[in-house]
């Protein structure tokens, strides 16, 4: 199997090369990981930029228990590391409980703290003591200095090797806003700052009465467009052949098609302010 977390980190934190993290919202197959996995790379491959495979084994924070949750920690591990192992790219994926960042950090090169959990000291301890990279989100009720703390936690406990990730705070009802100070100010924490248009466009219970979360998947380019320009040194972004069909998240994510155009257009935005930020 590939060893990638000391490389990667040292291609994350050198913030010379943008950084794509992207796949679908949960794993639906092996076959759509690998068809997704594959055209991303290849892009990512052209356009010289670090690609992240994402995707998650099981959506353990679903709006309603009949939501479809993904094939689970065992299956779904097997799933990811075919992708790092066939393709030769680096797999994320989101950890809920201490047992399971201790099983996915022998299988994948970066553990994801979701944004629900980011207070959560003992999750962040046992994802920092597997040796991998770790990428902490920032929860929809947090300011962006409160990460500061989040961030210390993880240090304390040994982690060295650390992403922030803005995903937009909880306004009013079933609705998310993006500050686009939060990118500066995650910046003075001194990691590599990510920016999750994804979910910063989801509809927190907003369709179908509540049972499941809505999204404006039209506005997760102009949003990561404006975080780029604001400073940030990569992109998370769900994507799908066919949003409108996928089993988790469709609203918020972006047409596997459109990636191209998108990409390439957030590094005209990078290379314009380069120098500016």
């Amino acid at each position: 199997m590939p060893d990638f977390p000391e490389k990667l980190w040292k291609t994350l934190s050198s913030r010379r090369r943008f950084t794509f993290i992207a796949g679908p919202c949960v794993i639906e197959s092996e076959k759509l990981c690998l068809r997704v996995a594959t055209e991303l790379q290849r892009l990512c491959a052209k356009l010289g930029v670090t690609f992240v495979f994402k995707a998650s084994y099981d959506k353990a924070n679903r709006t309603s228990s009949k939501s479809y949750r993904g094939p689970g920690l065992d299956e779904g591990l097997q799933v990811l590391s075919r992708v790092r192992t066939e393709l030769g790219v680096p797999v994320l994926t989101d950890v809920h409980t201490e047992t399971q960042a201790a099983i996915a950090g022998e299988a994948v090169d970066i553990l994801q703290i979701p944004a629900f959990l980011c207070r959560q000291t003992d999750l962040i301890e046992a994802a920092v003591l597997t040796g991998k990279i770790v990428n902490l989100k920032k929860g929809q009720f947090l300011s962006p200095a409160e990460m500061g703390q989040v961030v210390r936690k993880a240090r304390e406990a040994g982690g060295q090797k650390i992403l922030v990730t803005e995903r937009g705070t909880t306004f009013g009802y079933n609705n998310l806003v993006s500050d686009m100070r939060a990118i500066a100010i995650l910046r003075q924490l001194g990691l590599p700052v990510i920016f999750d248009a994804t979910h910063s466009v989801q509809l927190p219970g907003g369709g179908g009465g509540g049972a499941r979360s809505s999204g404006q998947r039209e506005f997760a380019p102009v949003l990561a467009r404006a975080a780029v320009a604001a400073g940030a040194d990569g992109v998370f972004i769900e994507t799908h052949p066919n949003p409108d069909r996928a089993l988790s998240d469709g609203p918020n994510m972006v047409r596997l098609a459109e990636m191209p155009k998108l990409l390439a257009s957030l590094l005209r935005v990078r290379e314009a302010v380069r120098d500016a930020v």
